[in-house]
């Protein structure tokens, strides 16, 4: 799986974002929501989301989502392989925090060839998550599912693991850290924003970062109704 050397690296960047929104969510992403995630006027979203439409990479009608075509997938999940593989060296090799390795790898991954790739990603072992628990597409362009839910998920008293964490904001992945809480972090759902780490420890937890988490559940509990909300 290879990125086409034809595409600009603000192509790569729009189709990566819009295949990335939906791995949060089902429904597509907005143009303004497409601003917003890639820091520029609303006006030169809608500007670049026409090219792609002109190109064949996505299908956009006015005041509708963007979604992307099976040529703009194709685009996107090599640069997602690209960008995960990159941020999970930076954190194994050379000791990069899960908070930077977001945008140190958006600056390498247009630069290094699908070769250096592929080594790094064999040097690693060929990993299937990246430090924030995001799956990393295989070379074939396939996508294991991530087996997770939203934290706001779960009911008081329900214990989990996480699973998974929302790189969107550095500031809010190293609260994370300090509070002790990162992939693979036991913990159980308290009420309001409070959870119970496993040693015992309570950490209250902001809005922002219960939803920047998803978790997999470590078995009912008492009065459980995850059931009734799956």
């Amino acid at each position: 799986m290879s990125a086409p050397a034809r595409s600009s690296a603000s192509v790569q960047d729009y189709v990566k974002v819009i295949h990335a929104h939906t791995e949060w969510q089902a429904a597509p992403i907005t143009t303004t929501a497409l601003a917003a995630r890639l820091g520029v006027t609303a006006a030169s979203a809608s500007e670049m989301v026409r090219r792609l439409d002109q190109r064949g990479l996505v299908r956009h009608r006015p005041y509708r989502p963007v979604e992307l075509t099976p040529a703009g997938r194709s685009l996107a999940v090599a640069m997602i392989r690209r960008h995960r593989v990159l941020e999970t060296w930076l954190a194994a090799e050379l000791g990069y925090g899960w908070d930077e390795v977001h945008d140190e790898a958006e600056r390498l991954e247009h630069a290094v060839s699908d070769r250096l790739i592929e080594a790094i990603a064999d040097r690693l072992g060929d990993p299937e998550h990246d430090p924030h628990g995001d799956p990393i597409p295989r070379r074939d362009g396939t996508v294991a599912p991530v087996n997770a839910r939203p934290l706001a998920g779960f009911d008081a008293g329900h214990r989990v693991a996480v699973r998974r964490v929302s790189d969107a904001d550095p500031a809010l992945l190293r609260d994370l850290a300090a509070a002790r809480i990162g992939l693979g972090t036991g913990l159980t759902v308290g009420s309001g924003l409070r959870a119970r780490l496993d040693d015992g420890d309570e950490v209250a937890l902001s809005a922002a970062a219960v939803a920047a988490v998803w978790a997999v559940d470590r078995g009912e509990h008492p009065g459980c109704t995850l059931s009734q909300r799956s």
